[in-house]
């Protein structure tokens, strides 16, 4: 990775990344781990932050979602992208394209807010990102 890109990290990453028994666990440290050593720029978004907690709270515990959302104050080069109304509705037509099937409307977001501010490389083991043309990291 090269120094200094900037990194959309989503919902499915920072579950691997916290979940040792995911399977995806070694990929998404391997991926975490490379992006902190090229000193990249990583963002997430405020959608991305509530459906994280919301998928700890309701697959582990309440206490784990707290703690996750706590972590994330210690990562060096972290923004969280806020979500406005023009931006929901730009993920509308994300969201009700045809082609884009079992799309969630947190990805449709993501993606809005990916263009908005320029970012083209997501970390995700979500399909839906490379179909929309961002490139993969993980």
């Amino acid at each position: 990775m090269r120094a200094s890109s900037t990194v959309f990290v989503d919902t499915s990453a920072w579950i691997a990344l916290a979940l040792s028994q995911d399977p995806l666990h070694p990929r998404a440290v391997t991926a975490w781990e490379e992006m902190v050593q090229s000193h990249a720029r990583i963002v997430t978004s405020v959608p991305v932050i509530l459906e994280t907690m919301t998928f700890f709270d309701q697959h582990a515990a309440r206490d784990v979602a707290l703690k996750w959302k706590d972590s994330l104050d210690s990562i060096q080069n972290f923004r969280v992208l806020d979500c406005t109304e023009a931006d929901m509705k730009g993920a509308w037509r994300y969201y009700t394209r045809r082609d884009l099937h079992k799309l969630s409307a947190v990805d449709a977001t993501s993606f809005v807010l990916m263009s908005n501010h320029g970012i083209g490389r997501a970390f995700s083991f979500d399909h839906h990102f490379a179909s929309v043309g961002f490139s993969m990291v993980g």
